[in-house]
């Protein structure tokens, strides 16, 4: 089987599906890999490193794709919506795509899709379970956006992280407050803690303390009652507006005192929960920073503006839609490990094989002979529930 990798055609997207260090390991599946010329040149993986290690080079894009019998993507229509569409017209019917889709963001893209007759899995759906985790990209995106968000609080502030004992005086550490300790914030708390700063951090999830704690920070005791945080895939849950408004007023005082917040609330398929008001933002003292890590749904503070900075009464506000492309080397080296893993779990002798048996099989695959399959996209569709006895091995 030819798997092909074009290059990403999002604005501003840097990373690369494969890097050349996996091609070995999927020839050992009997895949052969094509990439089209200039894919991994921004993240640093330039034709030559693919071609040492056996990748095969397209001079076209529509040569790539009509060879290729899976796409494999960092950006699959959905996730990239306008330059993606591009692509449509270059799919046939029984081609695989693999890659992140925004499936509950933007379910009409899946449909798209669906209506070229091609089988796509989105990696966004991939359940948070034991075996599934060498092959979680979202997680490992979440790791990188985390680490280069407290680079750049670090950037925009107006002082250093560290305590300093100088000659000129005792230098005081940041005071760091980050929200939300998923990957994204356990990772922003480590980095800020490594730069010296006195972090705290929440979460609606009590059980997380214990993991905030053992990297050094404090773990910020609100008493509210969530309920139910997680659905059964192991993703975050929307709690409702009553609930954020409470969270909002008893984060206020937390927000006031802190030089950098960093928030990272996000919910799959809806538009980020305001956390941080105008008001709040307003009792932070000048040359604070905010970095916003759901700038791409809306924002978590209410001046956040995707992809741009706002000053507010001194504050910075931060809102990086895509902190992992800054990145493109060790992003692109890490997608691809996930995305490698998760393709040698679908194929067999060398070809695709679904079984729809397996957990992880059926709950990432978005469409498959023009219909788009997944249970809730199809909600999202206005769909009805296709019938149960749609199992087995494909």
């Amino acid at each position: 089987m030819v798997v092909g990798v074009p290059k990403e055609t999002f604005p501003g997207e840097r990373r690369v599906a494969l890097v050349p260090a996996v091609v070995p390991l999927l020839a050992k599946a009997g895949l052969e890999v094509l990439i089209e010329a200039g894919a991994g040149k921004a993240a640093g993986f330039p034709d030559a490193a693919y071609e040492e290690r056996g990748a095969r080079i397209a001079p076209g894009r529509a040569g790539l794709f009509a060879r290729a019998e899976a796409i494999l993507q960092v950006r699959a229509l959905g996730a990239n919506p306008e330059a993606g569409e591009r692509d449509l017209e270059l799919l046939r019917p029984g081609q695989a795509v693999v890659g992140f889709c925004e499936p509950l963001g933007t379910p009409e893209a899946a449909r798209a899709l669906a209506g070229r007759g091609v089988t796509v899995f989105a990696l966004e759906l991939l359940p948070r379970i034991a075996r599934a985790q060498s092959m979680d990209a979202l997680t490992s995106m979440a790791t990188v956006a985390g680490y280069k968000a407290v680079l750049l609080a670090a950037g925009a502030l107006p002082r250093m992280f560290p305590m300093l004992m100088t000659a000129a005086g005792t230098v005081a550490p940041a005071r760091v407050f980050v929200v939300g300790a998923g990957v994204a914030g356990l990772q922003a708390i480590a980095t800020a803690r490594r730069l010296g700063a006195v972090v705290q951090a929440y979460d609606v999830r009590p059980a997380v303390k214990e993991q905030v704690e053992s990297l050094g920070a404090r773990f910020v005791e609100l008493p509210l009652e969530a309920g139910e945080v997680e659905d059964t895939g192991g993703y975050a849950r929307a709690l409702g507006e009553e609930f954020y408004r409470r969270q909002r007023e008893t984060m206020a005082r937390v927000v006031a005192e802190s030089d950098v917040v960093i928030t990272t609330a996000v919910t799959p398929g809806e538009k980020a929960p305001v956390l941080i008001t105008r008001e709040m933002v307003a009792r932070m003292a000048p040359g604070s920073v905010i970095v916003d890590l759901a700038a791409e749904r809306g924002g978590n503070c209410e001046l956040t503006r995707p992809d741009e900075t706002v000053v507010a009464q001194g504050v910075t506000v931060l809102g990086p839609a895509n902190l992992p492309s800054t990145v493109p080397y060790h992003a692109s080296q890490m997608y691809a490990r996930n995305l490698s893993a998760f393709l040698l779990h679908l194929v067999k002798n060398g070809a695709l094989r679904l079984d729809l048996g397996d957990e992880i099989t059926r709950e990432t695959l978005l469409a498959r002979e023009s219909e788009v399959v997944h249970p809730r996209v199809r909600e999202r569709l206005g769909l009805p529930p296709l019938p149960a006895a749609q199992g087995g091995n494909g």
